[in-house]
């Protein structure tokens, strides 16, 4: 049975018609009505913030003694937060994008002045210097990928455990934090949806610059091959010597002295 309350005001006197005027007293009455078939509205029960909060006036779920540098949750932060790292978290136009200007500018700036001065004879060879300067590019796009790669499996890994690691003042005083419920089902969830997919992209990344790189060097070796093959002289009857060549039978033709006492093969 619900009951239903009216308050209303009524003067006890009429004010006085006399200036100044004097304040108006009201009787406060309550009428109270019941209605036996209505219904009553439920009402959300409060909880006092005082039950989430501590003295450091952080949630009850993350309170623990890791610094706050060293939590799991803000080191994903400073992670997606920084500039190197936040490119495998970027979209894929724009990670890619930044992955071939790193190599180009590599490549152009560094690799190819170095495949330029060692060559022999750089201008009649534009193919070993395009390899040597695109291998080389490649090399270091490989290189941050796998930092990336590094720094992305650490702190997924920190997410994903349930215990932490964690350094109070210094690395002699190192301890191990045990995660609450809260704090690992947040955590997980994190790395599983915000951390396992850039992993996954780093290391398709890493097999396509990988197999690239295998084959500009199997390309170069091949190059190097038949450039040794095309110095080799062939064996010409009577031993006449080839210029910048060394043999046995060019040299027997220039110093037949230092070949005294040994016997000529036919």
């Amino acid at each position: 049975m619900a009951t239903t309350y009216f308050l209303s005001l009524k003067p006890l006197s009429s004010p006085p018609l006399s200036f100044p005027s004097t304040p108006t007293h009201y009787q406060l009455t309550i009428t109270t009505l019941a209605h036996p078939k209505s219904h009553t509205k439920t009402s959300f029960p409060k909880v006092p913030l005082s039950s989430f909060k501590n003295n450091n006036n952080t949630p009850s779920e993350t309170e623990c003694p890791v610094p706050l540098d060293q939590q799991p949750i803000n080191e994903y932060q400073a992670l997606s937060n920084s500039f190197f790292f936040s490119w495998a978290s970027s979209d894929v136009v724009e990670y890619c994008s930044r992955l071939f200007v790193t190599g180009a500018v590599f490549g152009l700036f560094v690799g190819l002045p170095v495949s330029w001065f060692g060559s022999v004879r750089p201008e009649s060879e534009p193919l070993r210097l395009v390899l040597g300067s695109f291998s080389s590019g490649l090399f270091v796009v490989i290189l941050a990928v796998v930092r990336m790669y590094l720094g992305w499996a650490y702190v997924g890994n920190r997410l994903l455990s349930a215990t932490v690691e964690y350094e109070e003042t210094g690395w002699y005083d190192g301890q191990i934090w045990v995660k609450t419920a809260e704090v690992l089902a947040r955590d997980r969830l994190l790395g599983s949806f915000s951390v396992k997919p850039v992993l996954g992209r780093l290391k398709n990344t890493l097999l396509v610059l990988g197999a690239s790189l295998y084959v500009c060097i199997v390309v170069l070796m091949n190059i190097e091959s038949n450039q040794r093959k095309a110095f080799i002289p062939p064996q010409e009857p009577g031993g006449r010597a080839v210029p910048g060549v060394y043999n046995d039978e060019s040299a027997r033709n220039f110093e037949p002295d230092a070949f005294c006492g040994e016997a000529i093969t036919p």
